[in-house]
């Protein structure tokens, strides 16, 4: 059996060892191809800081008592974490401190 010399490339006893030129040219071809292709058929969709504070409080085990102090009273926490108050940019920095993330995410 023949291999050709782009699937060679891709063989795991290849992808850390010393390559030609022409072989790292092919891979970062190879490479560029397929993020362009999932970027297109599997795009991530976009986040609001609403979604992303729900998430972040689901995977840490977080409740709403939890933020209590952090970003407001026990009313302002039930508002925010509800949707029924957007997420100032005070909240956004002590949420960003909170969950050791970006304060983009909540902006």
């Amino acid at each position: 059996m023949v291999s050709r010399p782009s699937c060679r490339i891709l063989h795991p006893s290849r992808l850390n060892a010393n390559r030609t030129p022409g072989e790292d040219t092919i891979l970062e071809l190879l490479v560029t191809l397929i993020e362009k292709f999932e970027d297109e058929q599997y795009p991530i969709p976009q986040g609001t800081p609403h979604s992303m504070l729900l998430h972040l409080m689901d995977a840490g085990g977080i409740k709403q008592e939890n933020l209590v102090g952090v970003i407001g009273s026990r009313g302002v926490v039930s508002e925010v974490v509800n949707g029924k108050r957007s997420i100032s940019k005070a909240q956004a920095k002590a949420l960003a401190e909170f969950f050791s993330v970006d304060v983009g995410l909540f902006i």
